[in-house]
């Protein structure tokens, strides 16, 4: 009975989304059933309910903020052109229409999703790929396929519960999950790549999509190896950005070099507000979070370098002061259908994992042996996809995959590296991703949210899959 209970919140979960039914209604199903089978079967204390409380409404709050603060952020920039000046300049710079989707993929999302998290990554990739000839389903799809590089997101705090719970050094898992992150990041770069080329130019985009995959690779593990891991997703995705541009650059120059006198596409000035408002937030995430850190400041300060505050700082400072009345209201109308999606999967995550629920779950697989290293990646990748987020699937399950590694007597890094990459992968997938990804598109993505859903999920658990047979392989 405590298994079935368990199990039953997200069985619901998922049958509800099979079903059509919207995501706000899967995820109140899905609570109401963890509440039920806590009164049943997992009791908690008054005193567990309370400090359960204490540590994770803060982080709730904070996300929602998050959410908040990149709708605005995208709605002002939308409005006042900046989105379309800025996709302009990059697809000027890079010349091709694959090379554009890839900057964006492996470059550009990933970069901001490493400083921000929570899925902001896309509220600054999505509006781009939308000036890249797509239709709205295809620029939604590749626009989530961004979100390749979670374990590294906000600056790592996934990827460092995982570690304090497993008990290994962080720079370790860091370094370890750089180089399991070689299968979701080439095979994302393949799909984005078919999905963006025409059929007669497929085979050339889908070695650019590996080669893409492979620099990204190549810079996380090299960035983590030397720095550490809370920067390395940034770092590595920057010089994937790097990358492109001066391709788009020597492309030009090959491209002209008969006809010197041809300009160079130059960024307009709301365009270049745009990259200022962007450069806002992101140095004033990475400049007062390492003030915080160094001043060794009392954790209430840690709002002062949270995106949840530089998301609208950066709004702000884009519109010369607070934004327009029709700004707020559109950025308002897609929070209230996304903020209630993306609040309540994390009350999900948060009543399996504090019940009990979720540990249970794990050890009924565990009871197979060695079949287990088959399972294990999705049962990380089942958290991504409740939760949302990379944190809430690793405080979920992550010290339940270690306590198993160790009584399967296999390697506990490599185990929890696939471990990480898988929370954070199916993510992309989560109704509550899906849904922002629809708002941030054009509005026909909406009428094709199952489809959008069913191509990511699809990549997602190919990915899942073959690393799932790498664990059996390897350990």
């Amino acid at each position: 009975m405590p298994l079935f209970l368990s199990a039953l919140p997200v069985l619901a979960v998922i049958a509800a989304l099979l079903a059509g039914a919207r995501s706000l209604h899967a995820a109140l199903a899905g609570v109401v059933l963890a509440v039920l089978g806590i009164a049943v079967a997992f009791p908690l204390s008054a005193q567990e309910a309370l400090g359960a409380t204490k540590i994770w409404l803060p982080v709730l709050i904070e996300v929602l903020l998050i959410v908040g603060g990149g709708l605005l952020l995208s709605e002002v920039l939308r409005a006042a052109g900046a989105q379309k000046a800025l996709a302009q300049w990059i697809l000027g710079q890079t010349g091709n229409g694959v090379g554009a989707v890839l900057l964006v993929v492996h470059g550009v999302t990933p970069f901001a999703e490493s400083l921000t998290g929570f899925g902001i990554g896309i509220t600054i990739g999505i509006p781009l790929l939308i000036h890249c000839g797509l239709p709205a389903r295809k620029v939604a799809v590749i626009g989530l396929l961004g979100l390749c590089a979670v374990p590294w997101g906000s600056m790592g705090p996934g990827t460092l519960i995982a570690a304090t719970m497993a008990g290994l050094p962080l720079d370790d898992l860091g370094l370890a999950s750089a180089y399991v992150s070689v299968i979701p990041f080439v095979l994302t770069g393949v799909v984005a790549a078919w999905l963006a080329s025409a059929p007669g130019e497929r085979f050339s985009a889908v070695l650019q999509g590996i080669f893409s995959g492979l620099v990204l690779t190549v810079a996380v593990s090299f960035f983590n190896a030397t720095v550490g891991t809370a920067p390395a997703g940034a770092l590595g995705a920057l010089v994937v950005i790097v990358m492109f541009l001066m391709r788009g650059r020597f492309s030009q120059r090959a491209a002209t070099s008969t006809s010197s006198h041809e300009p160079r596409v130059a960024l307009e000035p709301v365009g270049q507000r745009g990259l200022l408002a962007y450069a806002v937030l992101l140095a004033g995430v990475l400049i007062t979070g390492v003030i915080v850190k160094a001043l060794k400041l009392p954790a209430a300060t840690h709002m002062l370098a949270s995106p949840a505050l530089w998301l609208f700082v950066a709004a702000a400072f884009f519109a010369r002061g607070v934004p327009s009345g029709d700004s707020l209201q559109r950025a308002g109308r897609s929070w209230s259908q996304v903020a209630p999606v993306t609040g309540m999967f994390i009350v999900l995550g948060v009543l399996m994992a504090v019940s009990g629920m979720a540990t249970q779950l794990a050890h009924a697989l565990a009871a197979g042996g060695r079949w287990y290293l088959f399972a294990a990646p999705f049962v990380g990748a089942l958290g991504g996809f409740v939760t949302g987020s990379n944190t809430g699937a690793n405080a979920m399950f992550a010290a339940t995959q270690a306590e198993i590694a160790q009584a399967l007597g296999v390697s506990v890094l490599p185990f929890m590296a696939v471990h990480n990459v898988s929370a954070a992968l199916l993510l992309m997938g989560s109704p509550g991703k899906i849904e922002m990804a629809c708002h941030l598109a054009p509005a026909e993505a909406l009428a094709h949210r199952a489809w959008i859903q069913r191509a990511v999920l699809t990549t997602d658990l190919a990915a899942v899959t073959v690393m799932a047979l790498l664990n059996v392989l390897i350990l």
